[in-house]
């Protein structure tokens, strides 16, 4: 069903976003992965991706930028014939109490976390419009659905994501396109694994005390989300049997929002 098709996957060249992007073309599905980073890393990367018998593309598109974004849509388009799924993923994150927030993050974190997915969005649904088929899917988290101090920018922009894609949602509703959220606890990365020696040395932890009383407090699973657990509901949603799902936030957080 969506072999064939193509896709866009922002700050996909490492973690959440890698991990949507395999599962997609490991469905047929073509795919421009975008994100900063090592220039032969990516290149790997993109090439891994063919192997699964697809075409890959990457753009250096810059997520603060719109013109960069609505040519990263125009070149995926012109490179593989339509933007049939498109995957908001990109996001950064700086903890600060709010006195002290620096103004030049909170832009930045509302630009890429937020203001980023109405350029993609506004730039890839008239094609999905026209051809009456189209997948959009927002990664937020949960704090999108609830808050945690020291996070200012990072709580208000996965919050209007939500509202965003609620929106959006409803526009599309009689097109063919769904528009949905996942909201994602605590996820097993590279990036969160690195942070644990440093964690350990700051509060004289041990590695089984930074992952249980520190990263995952919050999930009453006391584990980790995995990016294959994220690739598969997202692939999920763009398949036939999602097709009613649109306008949710689907958390998967072991529990997080729950409590």
């Amino acid at each position: 069903m969506l072999k064939g098709k193509s896709a866009v996957v922002t700050g996909s060249t490492s973690g959440i976003g890698l991990g949507v992007a395999k599962a997609l073309a490991g469905a047929g599905v073509n795919v421009t992965i975008n994100g900063f980073g090592d220039k032969a890393a990516i290149e790997t990367e993109r090439a891994g991706l063919e192997k699964f018998g697809v075409k890959a593309a990457y753009s250096a598109a810059d997520m603060t930028k719109p013109d960069d974004i609505a040519g990263m849509i125009r070149t995926a388009e012109k490179t593989f014939g339509s933007v049939d799924i498109l995957v908001n993923n990109a996001g950064i994150q700086h903890v600060a109490p709010i006195e002290e927030f620096p103004i030049d993050k909170w832009n930045q974190i509302i630009a890429i976390n937020l203001v980023a997915a109405f350029h993609t969005i506004r730039a890839a649904v008239p094609g999905m419009k026209a051809r009456k088929w189209g997948r959009i899917i927002n990664t937020a988290s949960a704090h999108s659905l609830v808050a945690s101090p020291f996070k200012a920018a990072y709580v208000t922009a996965k919050h209007g994501l939500t509202g965003l894609t609620k929106t959006v949602a409803l526009e599309l509703a009689t097109f063919g396109v769904t528009v949905n959220c996942i909201s994602p606890g605590y996820v097993w990365t590279p990036l969160v694994e690195k942070q644990i020696p440093d964690t350990m040395k700051a509060r004289g932890m041990t590695e089984e005390q930074v992952k249980n009383d520190v990263l995952l407090a919050a999930q009453p699973t006391k584990q980790f989300v995995t990016i294959d657990q994220v690739a598969s509901l997202a692939l999920y949603l763009c398949g036939d049997e999602a097709a009613q799902i649109t306008g949710a936030n689907l958390s998967i957080d072991g529990g997080w929002t729950a409590q």
